[in-house]
């Protein structure tokens, strides 16, 4: 189990844990995020792809400060190999790997724990807080 996370109990039973909000436990795109937007249909193009601009001085930061990095993507069991071996030529320090993410996007996560988004727009800078709407469920 990772240290960092809490584990807490509600009437007398556990429940998930959770980590301090200290932590980040950040879920990163693949394709199009860190590096050249390749789709499943031409895994070729996956072992050359070009690395994104600051993704792993940032990413690799994120990790040096105890924060969790796990990727997530739409590539298929099947590209695992390619894309470990990829991560790892590139440098990327991170805890997992989860393949099948849905794909074509307009991702609206329902979680009983919070979750933060953060839609990637060309560039890996540091994160800022700012105001949004958002869709929650009625009360």
């Amino acid at each position: 189990m990772n240290p960092n996370l809490i584990v807490t109990e509600e009437n007398g039973q556990k429940i998930s844990p959770i980590l301090p909000p200290e932590i980040k436990n950040y879920l990163i795109d693949i394709d199009g995020t860190i590096c050249d937007d390749i789709p499943n249909e031409e895994p070729w193009r996956m072992k050359d792809a070009a690395l994104y601009p600051d993704a792993l001085e940032t990413i690799n930061k994120w990790f040096d400060e105890g924060h969790i990095i796990t990727f997530f993507t739409s590539r298929t069991e099947e590209h695992r190999e390619v894309t470990e071996e990829w991560l790892l030529r590139n440098g990327f320090k991170f805890h997992g790997l989860l393949m099948g993410k849905p794909r074509g996007g307009n991702y609206h996560w329902i979680d009983n724990h919070i979750v933060r988004a953060t839609c990637y727009s060309g560039k890996f800078t540091g994160l800022v807080e700012r105001e949004v709407t958002i869709q929650v469920f009625e009360k």
